[in-house]
């Protein structure tokens, strides 16, 4: 019997447009530490579809494509997603991320929930966020600073 999703995969995948996946595989490898599971050639030494890992969590990448209605972040002038990722270490991480050329948009700091996080935008201007989780909160007790 066909299992569904197939396995190894995860129940959701987000899917991030770039111009160039090629080139974002690479930075994504070297900025945030993804590991590339399979990338798909297409026309003209181009990457048509490409799946990267980070720990439990796997994005899906393809080329925006106007025809389709995908555009990249850089295309659009704005963000509408974010992602939110955890890391063993989000100091280093955000170390490592500012060193491949990252902008960081909020630098790392612990939240009121529980997780210590900063913001960053990539090559192409998506939102990542990413997290370590440092205490446990409970959600009665999770109130932002001055509510």
């Amino acid at each position: 019997m066909t299992k569904n999703p197939p396995e190894g995969m995860p129940t959701i995948c987000p899917y991030l447009y770039y111009r160039d996946v090629g080139a974002a595989i690479d930075w994504l490898r070297k900025a945030f530490g993804f590991e590339k599971r399979f990338a798909m050639p297409g026309p003209g030494g181009s990457v048509m579809h490409a799946e990267l890992e980070l720990g439990q969590g796997l994005i899906m990448l393809g080329p925006a494509n106007e025809e389709h209605g995908s555009r990249s972040p850089s295309a659009l002038g704005a963000v509408n997603q974010s992602l939110y990722v955890y890391v063993p270490d989000v100091v280093a991480h955000c170390a490592r991320a500012r060193n491949a050329g990252a902008t960081i948009l909020s630098e790392p700091v612990e939240m009121f929930w529980g997780d210590k996080f900063y913001s960053a935008r990539d090559l192409e201007g998506h939102r990542w966020s990413f997290a370590q989780h440092v205490r446990d909160v409970a959600p009665e007790d999770m109130k932002p600073p001055g509510a």
